[in-house]
């Protein structure tokens, strides 16, 4: 599976509108140009209208004169998030963009009780990878929220990661909760919380896909080294998504599929009442592209 397939799946689900906090960023404004030049969504840009407007004089002059461009002026950071957030509470917009601003004051921004977008539901980060020599793509997570989720929260993260992969077409997922080992060991915590989540999904309690472990990582994604071990699994060797148990596993994997196997990635934080696109500064335009591309299916479902 390609990425680009998500760019196909968003522009089929009607035209939507994102809103960006902080836009006055270099990649976010040309990820922004290039989805304008795609026909995927309308834009309202948030942030220091001045610098925004010359940022799209001297490098993307094509959304000068765009109707599928707003900018609102925000004089600080912080209003900014507010004001982003606040056009997905009131229907405005359909997903929130982080720009040029720091995670924190987004996400502040998110979780408010009066404007914010909670749901009561664990907010986690959903990486879809397109992995050079895999025919299907590899959803990761979490890599970017929570530190060291238990059991009750690593069962809503994978919702949220199953959601997403139901809103670009895989219909029943596969899901791996990793860990070094696959058999049950009360000192190695991750091997406990994978049993305990494979017979939630055995008992209705995390529906929509099927949920097997402890896997080690191996024997999630190839099927020679779950057969070479006589692991005999409807997940092993076929996982589409990677539950990792903790954020120092999320952070190394996905970042070992970029620079290791030179893959791309889209984004998105899930559990929110819209997705949220919460891009790295150091990320590409195509990779925020992508992530785009990937909110906008979500925000479909």
């Amino acid at each position: 599976m390609k990425l680009d397939s998500l760019i196909s799946m968003a522009s089929q689900d009607g035209r939507k509108t994102v809103a960006v906090a902080a836009a006055e960023d270099s990649e976010v404004l040309e990820a922004v140009a290039k989805a304008v030049n795609l026909k995927l969504a309308d834009f309202l840009l948030y942030g220091n209208e001045g610098e925004i407007e010359r940022m799209i004089a001297a490098e993307h002059p094509v959304l000068a004169d765009s109707s599928s461009v707003k900018i609102i002026s925000a004089p600080n950071n912080t209003l900014a998030a507010e004001m982003a957030v606040k056009a997905v509470k009131n229907k405005e917009a359909d997903v929130v963009m982080k720009g040029n601003i720091p995670t924190a004051v987004i996400l502040k921004a998110v979780l408010n009780k009066e404007y914010g977008l909670r749901t009561g539901a664990v907010l986690s980060h959903v990486a879809v990878f397109e992995v050079p020599g895999y025919d299907r793509f590899t959803i990761v997570t979490d890599a970017a929220m929570n530190i060291s989720p238990d059991v009750e929260q690593k069962a809503q993260i994978i919702k949220n990661a199953v959601k997403v992969a139901h809103s670009i077409g895989i219909d029943l997922p596969k899901v791996a909760p990793l860990a070094a080992v696959e058999v049950i060991n009360p000192a190695m915590q991750a091997t406990v919380d994978a049993a305990s989540l494979t017979m939630m999904n055995k008992r209705g309690q995390i529906p929509g896909c099927i949920v097997d472990g402890p896997l080690a990582l191996d024997n999630a994604v190839s099927q020679i080294a779950a057969e070479h071990k006589g692991i005999k699994s409807e997940v092993a060797g076929k996982a589409d998504i990677l539950l990792v148990p903790a954020i120092e596993v999320g952070n190394v994997l996905y970042k070992s599929l970029i620079y290791f196997a030179n893959a791309k990635v889209g984004a998105v934080i899930a559990g929110a009442k819209a997705p949220i696109v919460l891009t790295s500064r150091a990320d590409s335009a195509e990779s925020k592209l992508y992530s785009l591309a990937l909110a906008l299916c979500s925000a479909s479902k």
